[in-house]
């Protein structure tokens, strides 16, 4: 039986549970529409990259053994294009957020069972050790933040003990990034040598045998005198198609194993945190296969504080560098432009509040002085009522060359428009 099915069945099972009387059930949920254009036009896509009205229902329901969640929004989307239902890549009229049931069998052991969002690490907006998946098409089309991380179908193990504290998440069927593939933003392909837009498709490996294509994850933590530190664990595969099978001529999803560590906590008036992980490249672990990525180590180094009142900001330096970088270098065909082996990231976040706070003005910047690229996303969020809300916000690419991460994104610049009724 699908994975994806169990997923099903359990949302059903949820609204049998229904039955229970409604004084029992809590409803929550909201409508928000969005629109956004790109700022010039791009040969091979549609100038409206986003036109979307969403319902999300949010339907749970707590007792002494057990908490029930479901959560999901029907979606009309005008930009999309023809898809087939696809639960995992977030195609059709549903997207499933979460569908799962909260167990309390001991005193020392929660088990959550099902869909849910699933979220580990320190950085902001940027991620070593929180190998769950991502919307990254969400992120960049002008979608609130929180459609950043895509649901898991997986079973999390929580044991909760004296000196420490250890989460175990068992995903049965491999769940992918929901990557970006050309369908409504453009990108480099070197294959093509060129920009791959919606016509040209994407061939891909999704990775979908149950229980032979698996993921596991582990974080052990503790508080230490107000310091959050953790230890993690990850055996899977690359989240984003990365690599390439010759022989079907599709892309694929290497094996990654993740092993990482984290700190968090407060230094000189503000928060200050740390964290690393060493990514083993298990079918290129020489860096001498040009079809798949080498294994690679990663920094983030992060300090947030509150500069006056209502006016915080949030800086991030993040590393990635490159293991055997002299192979990697040997086996790249001459046409492909050879990535640096130090790949430097900084972040900027500034966000201010006003007019008793429902005026609130934020930025989030990128910038990478290695591949001279970066991403500008500006938002201003206007909270009319305690039920409505208005968004103005854009994602802004810029760089010199059209290779580089943001740099290939140039073509989608966008600005767009949104309003939410929440109830």
């Amino acid at each position: 039986m699908s994975w994806r099915l169990v997923t099903l069945l359990l949302a059903a099972l949820i609204v049998l549970v229904g039955a229970l009387p409604v004084s029992a059930w809590q409803l929550h949920g909201f409508v928000d529409a969005r629109s956004g254009l790109r700022l010039h036009n791009a040969a091979g896509q549609r100038r409206a990259i986003l036109n979307e009205t969403r319902l999300q229902l949010d339907l749970s329901h707590d007792s002494d053994w057990a908490q029930w969640r479901l959560r999901g929004d029907v979606i009309a989307d005008e930009a999309a294009g023809a898809h087939d239902f696809d639960l995992e890549l977030g195609h059709g009229v549903l997207d499933m957020r979460e569908a799962n049931v909260l167990l309390y069998p001991l005193d020392c052991l929660d088990v959550k069972i099902g869909r849910q969002i699933l979220t580990w690490g320190t950085g902001d907006l940027l991620f070593i050790n929180d190998m769950f998946p991502k919307d990254w098409q969400s992120f960049f089309l002008g979608r609130d933040e929180e459609y950043l991380k895509a649901p898991s179908d997986a079973v999390l193990a929580s044991f909760y003990f004296d000196s420490v504290n250890l989460d175990v998440v068992y995903t049965p069927q491999f769940d992918s990034d929901r990557y970006i593939s050309g369908e409504r933003l453009s990108y480099w392909n070197p294959m093509f040598g060129r920009h791959a837009v919606r016509s040209d498709g994407l061939r891909v490996d999704r990775r979908n045998r149950a229980f032979s294509e698996d993921e596991f994850s582990v974080r052990l933590y503790r508080d230490v005198k107000g310091y959050e530190l953790a230890l993690y664990g990850y055996s899977g595969y690359w989240k984003n198609p990365v690599g390439f099978d010759a022989a079907s001529g599709r892309q694929s999803f290497p094996r990654l194993d993740v092993y990482g560590a984290s700190g968090r906590g407060g230094l000189f008036g503000g928060i200050f945190n740390i964290e690393g992980g060493f990514y083993n490249s298990r079918d290129d672990r020489g860096g001498d296969d040009p079809n798949v990525p080498n294994s690679e180590y990663r920094l983030l180094l992060g300090y947030e504080h509150e500069l006056a009142r209502d006016f915080s900001a949030a800086g991030q330096y993040y590393l990635e560098y490159l293991d055997h970088y002299g192979n990697y270098r040997a086996a790249l065909p001459a046409a492909v432009h050879a990535r640096e082996r130090c790949r430097h990231v900084f972040t900027l976040r500034l966000t201010r509040q006003a007019l008793s706070q429902n005026l609130t003005l934020s930025l989030f910047c990128y910038w990478s002085p290695s591949d001279e690229d970066g991403y500008l996303r500006p938002i201003v969020k206007y909270k009319a009522s305690d039920a409505v809300s208005i968004y103005v916000g854009g994602n802004l690419f810029l760089g010199r060359r059209c290779d580089t991460f943001f740099g290939q994104f140039e073509d989608n610049n966008n600005l767009y428009l949104g309003a939410r009724y929440s109830f």
